[in-house]
């Protein structure tokens, strides 16, 4: 039997019915929808599914948002479109299987043992031998060796001899079946498990999205499911401490409220991190309280080990911060605003007043992490140039490129820098900047540990930092301190007496003045104080003014010369008003000679002077915080979930089938030869695929049965009934 692929020929009705019938039933076209469903498939898995809308606005612009969005592309395998398809797919499969079965079940029935004796000479693999036997003894001997090796067999006496027809290989054939009766199936269990019940209750039951805010238990009943919903798939959070028995549907213009017949309360979430911090085990312990019948079943969620209670999957999907309770310090970098504590809860957010004119802006508490791994390792011996042949070490560069996949030119020094609080602050207009600051100093390899202060204005921006120098207590007050003693004129200028005086021979009172002016100029350009700029533009201070200054006032020529001692001399007096704040302060001065004196100083010098370029006054330190983990779980109602799986097993035993086993057809014509009741015998084999173990199987079967020692060879395009 042959395949074809046209489709259903009905030969009533009008030409258009009888057109559409034939094309929907053709297998070409079921072809052409599922290489459709492969295209949507790819775009789907490319493009990122179910984002927000802004993001795609930010990622395409707002024409190709607004049109990939009509175009459903980011809801792929939800749009009308993709479920349309499906639909017609399922048809179209259905009616090829259809059309074929009959002929394929007929087809097996069929031995074609009236083939003609003169037609098995065409065949590509044949063999004639004399066997000493007469027709029917051979025919019923060769039968019994064909029917003992597995082969099905029909005798057929004819006058002038006897006809052996064989045939093996049939599931062959039900792999055809199997393997579009899995598609099929497969389908249907992906139209059962998508969102077309819930698209059908939004269209005749009235449901609609919610795409406003509040409380879970505040959405009116139409933005409700019950918990009778045949499917679903919806996200489920909880916290520590509490539970849920409501899931989240997200739809393109909202959300829908899935009740469910249980609740899910969260008793301890256990988290595992490998060294590079990323999660090596995530899993939650959990109770499921039945609403029907009050029971509460306690139970683990893991990775891959999802629990399931009255028909739903409940999987471990993610987790997230359950409402940690932060304790965050103010810590000002500009301007005269005071210390203070901010107490926050993780997802909330406290209105301010900067002292910037009475503006106020909202602190939003966006994320806290416990765990910070970052990478501190250099570049390796192999990474140079090798421009010196004398540092080039041939053999390490070779040994750093093979090996195991693991391998890395570059070496990697993984450090948890310990825990990080990110918020926003927003202004009244709504504009909103995102900060990330780090609760522990950390060393990166300048002699220093500094305290990171990141900040970006978008979200598609990378995080700048501001490094801050930690004072021998490993706190932020030291520089605090200078900051302070800086902004007050009397503490600035009490700091260039002092540095005047041990810098200048007491007796060499001109000089001395000298000397105090510079540094005071210094000083005020390095404060940002405006009058010491002499009608140049103003800035907020730090080395760029500085710069800007000598650029308006010193000759080109002498620039460098004067910067140098410009610099030097700025230095001295940031050393003596930071000795004035440690003698304020009760502690002991610094020596000049001290490495790590040096070291805060050259950090704090840089990190003033950066610090003026600071967007807001204030930023903000993680002091203290509670943490409240919260798991998300993945809730799921999938009875087309056994179809699919059943699907699967079918399409596997369907393309193994049809891959590697043989659709096999034997004759062997037996007639009378000459006198004594010798049989000649002329043996024939067709088979669906030609391959060499066919053809060690022809020449086997021809030196068992008829004892024939040449078999032909096949031949390209012989003829195959």
């Amino acid at each position: 039997m042959t395949v074809t692929t046209h489709g259903i020929r009905l030969h009533r009705g009008s030409h258009a019915l009888r057109a559409a019938i034939e094309l929907l039933s053709s297998m070409r076209f079921a072809i052409s929808l599922l290489t459709v469903i492969c295209i949507a498939s790819v775009i789907g898995t490319v493009l990122q599914q179910q984002q927000p809308y802004g993001n795609y606005v930010n990622q395409f612009g707002p024409f190709w948002a607004e049109l990939f969005g009509a175009a459903g592309l980011y809801r792929v395998y939800s749009a009308w479109w993709f479920l349309l398809i499906l639909a017609f797919l399922v048809v179209s499969t259905s009616l090829c299987i259809a059309r074929s079965t009959p002929k394929i079940l007929a087809d097996l029935k069929v031995y074609k043992e009236g083939i003609q004796a003169r037609s098995l000479r065409a065949f590509g693999q044949r063999a004639e031998a004399d066997v000493d036997e007469t027709p029917e003894a051979a025919a019923r001997r060769i039968g019994a060796q064909l029917a003992g090796g597995g082969w099905k067999v029909r005798l057929q006496e004819r006058p002038a001899g006897w006809m052996v027809a064989a045939k093996a290989g049939a599931a062959n054939k039900f792999g055809y079946i199997a393997a579009h009766s899995a598609i099929v199936l497969v389908c249907i269990g992906g139209l059962l498990d998508g969102d077309l019940i819930v698209r059908a209750q939004m269209l005749w039951n009235g449901k609609t999205a919610f795409n406003g805010g509040g409380m879970i238990a505040d959405v009116p009943p139409q933005h409700r499911l019950s918990d009778r919903n045949p499917t679903f798939r919806g996200n489920l959070l909880v916290s520590e401490g509490t539970q849920s028995s409501t899931a989240i549907l997200t739809q393109s213009d909202g959300v829908l409220i899935q009740e469910l017949p249980f609740a899910v309360e969260l008793k301890k979430f256990v988290v595992e991190h490998y060294s590079t911090g990323m999660p090596k085990l995530f899993a939650s312990e959990i109770v499921i309280h039945d609403k029907e019948t009050g029971e509460a079943h306690p139970t683990r969620v893991e990775v891959n080990h999802p629990a399931r209670w009255r028909g739903v999957e409940i999987y471990q999907s993610s987790f997230d911060d359950g409402g940690s309770q932060v304790t965050l310090r103010a810590v000002p970098l500009h301007g005269d605003v005071a210390p203070f504590d901010v107490h926050g809860t993780i997802g909330g957010s406290t209105v301010l007043d900067t002292g910037a004119g009475g503006e106020k802006v909202t602190l939003e508490f966006t994320a806290l992490r416990t765990i910070n791994v970052e990478n501190f390792g250099g570049a390796g011996a192999a990474s140079g140039s090798g421009a010196d042949v004398r540092k080039v070490d041939l053999r390490q560069a070779i040994d750093a490129r093979l090996g195991a996949a693991n391998k890395t030119v570059t070496k990697k020094e993984l450090r948890n820098v310990g825990p990080s609080i990110t918020y926003r602050l927003r202004d009244a207009a709504g504009q909103a900047r995102e900060f990330h600051n780090y609760m522990l100093p950390v060393d990166t390899g300048d002699g220093v540990p500094v305290f990171l202060l990141g900040m970006r204005a978008t979200p598609a921006e990378e995080f700048r930092y501001l490094r801050l120098p930690a004072d021998a207590d490993g706190r932020l007050d030291g520089f605090l301190r200078l900051r302070a003693a800086l902004a007050e004129p009397a503490a600035r200028e009490a700091a260039v007496r002092r540095y005047a005086a041990q810098s200048v021979d007491p007796t060499r009172a001109d000089l001395s003045e000298q000397l105090a002016g510079s540094a005071s100029r210094a000083l005020e350009l390095f404060a940002g104080n405006p009058a010491a700029a002499e009608g140049s533009v103003e800035r907020n201070g730090g080395l760029q003014a500085i710069s800007d200054f000598m650029e308006a006032n010193v000759p080109a020529d002498e620039r460098a010369r004067a910067g140098e001692v410009l610099v030097r001399i700025l230095n001295g007096v940031l050393f003596e008003l930071v000795q004035q704040t440690r003698t304020a302060a009760g502690q002991p001065r610094l020596a000049p000679t001290d490495d790590k004196a040096q070291a805060f100083m050259t950090q704090a010098v840089l990190s003033l002077s950066d610090a003026a370029l600071y967007p807001v006054p204030i930023a903000f330190e993680l002091q203290d915080f509670q943490q409240v983990q919260a798991s998300v779980f993945q809730v799921a109602r999938a009875p087309g979930k056994t179809i699919v799986y059943l699907g699967c097993a079918l399409l596997i035993a369907g393309i193994f089938a049809m891959l590697y086993v043989r659709d096999r057809r034997l004759w062997v014509w037996l007639a009378p030869q000459g006198e004594g009741g010798r049989a000649h015998a002329l043996m024939a084999l067709s088979s669906n695929r030609k391959t060499l173990d066919g053809d060690r199987e022809f020449s086997r079967l021809a030196a068992t049965l008829i004892a024939a020692q040449d078999a032909a060879a096949p031949r390209e395009g012989a003829p195959t009934p």
